[in-house]
């Protein structure tokens, strides 16, 4: 027997409410392919004029976009104490910027590099498609897991 309190409704979110929601957060997962693999990776980022913004370091990343630049990124957020859930993902085109002009300066300076330092390339993502999803999460005590009950992962 399936207890259908247990499945959160989704509603499709239209491109105007990804974007706010892109707009209330800053980090995210990037998908790229690295060696015909997908890969992922965290990032900071910010929305621009119908765009996304992060920095980056040469890399991984950065050779992945070179090689294809057709990427995507998730952000998502849960709230298990007001029993909702939300994720946007952006499909695109990845594009880097030389970093000149103020408004590009600003928003370099605002962009938090996960790793401090060596984040010298700055990455537009023009996007092809923005899709996303809100949830009511009605089980909301489902999101809690207790520290000894999680899975453990790292540097263990």
């Amino acid at each position: 027997m399936t207890n259908k309190n247990m499945v959160p409704d989704a509603e499709v979110l239209d491109t105007d409410e990804c974007w706010q929601l892109l707009g209330n957060t800053s980090v995210g997962r990037l998908a790229v392919v690295v060696d015909g693999v997908p890969d992922v990776f965290p990032v900071s980022f910010a929305p621009d004029g119908g765009g996304l913004l992060f920095r980056t370091a040469s890399g991984t990343k950065l050779q992945a976009i070179e090689a294809n630049p057709q990427v995507a990124l998730e952000a998502d957020s849960v709230s298990a104490e007001f029993g909702l859930a939300w994720s946007v993902v952006v499909k695109g085109k990845a594009v880097l910027e030389n970093g000149e002009g103020q408004a590009l300066n600003q928003t370099r300076r605002g962009l938090f590099p996960w790793q401090g330092v060596g984040q010298d390339h700055l990455v537009r993502i023009v996007p092809d498609t923005v899709t996303g999803r809100k949830f009511t999460v009605t089980a909301s005590g489902t999101w809690r897991t207790p520290l000894d009950e999680a899975t453990r992962a790292g540097f263990e």
